[in-house]
């Protein structure tokens, strides 16, 4: 952890590729990172709708695009808002806001890459008059990264230990893993490694009209279909070598449809389960081995009681725990992870992983917004 002066408060505040809600984490870093108060602010159902079509290329994308912008800033700092009402916790106290904002086009394949977040920072900075730090993944990709993933380097500043190796395994939309060596002078490795929540609940949305496989209930019901998981396994992105990212924009309801055909509802849920968590530990299996390794879940995808047995199943030699026994909630990793970020930034510390992103350096991300 970059240092600077002791006990300082930050606020993460982020929504990740689920597009289902504004996680902020109130988040005291002194001689460790510790969360103090947290708040989740469901989005308005007509936002996220048009947060979910603006992920795809669409029709007079610039309006909505500067729309949601707004919307999605106003969101955040309510968000903020709130949290801070509810810890009763003095705005003066608060250093800044560390905001990843919302993705809706991640593209750094292209001959030209970029990555886009809407949530204005100058939105969120007026109306809770707090210093915001956004715009992370921008800098990283100007010098040759990816962008993305970029909590390992929180993941190693809070997680990593000398003599054992470790795999932090984040299941958000996307699910991506951080691998910290046993030897602390070996570089942090990490990349996406495929689709985490997203397609799960994609399907969940088309067939049964609910946002989410709820302890993986409706997976239960179905078996694996061996010939579709083959097939969706099959796609170049996950026989790519890191450094490597991706996004729904890639592993789409319609990427899904090409595939499914006339299998059952169930067992398509069940073979997307079985996606998430094999393509997962063939990553961990190829870097790290596969026995002796902790392997550390956070994200939605730790209380999914199905995919991880899933998970566990394709690991049997390794240690399988969720972040919580290393002291931090699985569900606030990654917000805690954007406070960090902001801490980063006010102290001009790097902030991403050159040899997870690709970057030609470490650099300090992120611009400062003022609410003056």
């Amino acid at each position: 952890m970059t240092s600077g002066p002791k006990d300082e408060l930050f606020v993460g505040v982020l929504s990740g590729t689920s597009v289902d809600a504004v996680d902020a984490a109130l988040v005291r870093f002194g001689a460790r990172a510790e969360l103090v108060a947290t708040h989740t602010l469901p989005y308005p159902p007509e936002l996220r709708g048009e947060l979910l079509r603006l992920a795809v290329p669409g029709e007079d994308e610039i309006d909505r695009l500067g729309g949601a912008d707004v919307a999605v800033g106003r969101h955040f700092a309510r968000a903020v808002n709130e949290l801070l009402e509810f810890a009763r916790v003095e705005r003066a106290g608060v250093h800044a806001i560390g905001s990843h904002g919302q993705t809706v086009r991640h593209r750094p394949g292209r001959a030209v890459p970029f990555t886009l977040q809407v949530g204005d920072p100058n939105t969120i900075a007026a109306q809770t008059g707090l210093p915001v730090v956004a715009d992370f993944r921008r800098k990283d990709m100007a010098l040759g990264g990816q962008g993305a993933p970029l909590v390992p380097a929180f993941h190693a500043a809070i997680f990593g230990r000398a003599g054992e190796a470790r795999a932090v395994v984040n299941i958000g939309g996307i699910a991506n893993v951080t691998l910290l060596p046993a030897d602390p002078t070996a570089p942090v490795r990490g990349f996406d490694t495929g689709p985490g929540n997203t397609l799960l609940d994609a399907w969940c949305r088309q067939q049964l009209g609910e946002p989410m496989d709820r302890d993986g209930a409706f997976a239960a019901r179905g078996r694996v279909q061996e010939e579709l998981l083959r097939a969706l396994l099959a796609d170049g992105y996950f026989a790519r070598p890191a450094p490597k990212s991706t996004g729904p924009e890639h592993f789409s309801p319609a990427w899904l449809a090409a595939h499914v055909g006339g299998y059952g509802p169930a067992d398509v849920q069940a073979t997307l389960v079985a996606l998430t968590a094999q393509s997962i530990a063939e990553s961990v299996k190829a870097t790290l081995g596969a026995s002796g390794v902790g392997v550390f879940i956070c994200g939605g995808g730790a209380r999914n009681p199905v995919l991880m047995r899933a998970l566990q199943e394709r690991l049997p030699g390794c240690q399988m725990q969720t972040t919580a026994a290393l002291g931090v909630d699985p569900g606030w990793v990654e917000a805690m992870a954007f406070a960090w970020l902001a801490r980063q930034r006010m102290h001009h510390g790097a902030g991403n992983c050159p040899a997870v992103t690709g970057a030609m350096r470490g650099a300090v991300l992120g611009g400062v917004w003022l609410p003056e």
